[in-house]
């Protein structure tokens, strides 16, 4: 295991604990807005709901490092089973081969003839794709 403390481990603890101090302060003045002659009921919501803004930042620190640590362990048991019985590797084309015939189809007396030729160039374009 790395050093406890590291700089990046230090800015973290950091970052939280402002971000909770901020909002707790929040959390008293909406407290005090509260308690004014002109307080509402949503400054109260707001009393309860700041300190959870504050605490969010170290709920992500935890949960990131609790997948992490489920994310190693699963490679660890990933790896051990694979060392113990690894299939054959299967051969697989990088390009899967598909054999289509061109369609030659002329145009018909009723198309317009634009059309008819922007058709045959897009399967012209198909028929060279497909080799």
């Amino acid at each position: 295991m790395r050093g406890l403390l590291t700089p990046q481990r230090l800015a973290i603890v950091a970052a939280c604990l402002a971000s909770l101090v901020v909002c707790c302060g929040l959390a008293y003045w909406q407290w005090e807005r509260f308690s004014e002659a002109g307080g509402t009921f949503q400054n109260l919501g707001y009393v309860f709901q700041w300190p959870l803004f504050g605490l969010f930042p170290a709920f992500m620190v935890w949960r990131i490092r609790k997948l992490d640590a489920r994310r190693k362990a699963e490679a660890a048991t990933a790896t051990g089973a694979a060392d113990e019985a690894a299939p054959e590797p299967v051969a697989v084309p990088s390009r899967p081969v598909v054999t289509v015939e061109p369609v030659g189809a002329p145009a018909r007396d009723d198309e317009d003839e634009e059309l008819a030729a922007y058709n045959r160039m897009l399967a012209e374009l198909h028929a060279r794709d497909q080799r």
